[in-house]
């Protein structure tokens, strides 16, 4: 009964990234359309028409085995490890600055978020 439900969760969580990427091909978009389905997502929840519990149990099951989703990436990666050869130290600038830049803002509107929440439970 735990694994349908959960299956039911991921499945919705599918829904919604096959409607993103259908919007995204509809519309000749340059977002990605996995992007659109996580706003979509997004936008469901704060208006309630989604519930949490609706995918709570299938979204902690990705979590938890999130990288192995990033396995396939790294493969690719070793396969093209030639054409990137020639600008190694560029590329690790770019990805230390890329990195420091993406904790800062996730970390600034955390805070944000968090800031929100203790003044409606005030």
């Amino acid at each position: 009964m735990i694994v349908l439900k959960m299956l039911i969760h991921i499945g919705l969580l599918f829904v919604l990234l096959y409607i993103g990427n259908w919007i995204q091909a509809s519309l000749g978009l340059s977002v990605p359309g996995s992007v659109i389905g996580m706003l979509l997502l997004f936008l469901l929840l704060k208006l309630g028409i989604i519930k949490l519990d609706w995918i709570r149990e299938g979204t902690n099951v990705v979590l938890k085995h999130l990288a192995l989703f990033f396995i396939p990436v790294n493969v690719g990666f070793i396969n093209y490890l030639g054409l990137f050869s020639g600008s190694g130290i560029l590329l690790l600038i770019i990805t230390v600055i890329s990195t420091a830049f993406v904790m800062g803002f996730s970390g600034a509107i955390s805070q944000w978020l968090a800031k929100g929440k203790e003044t409606q439970h005030e």
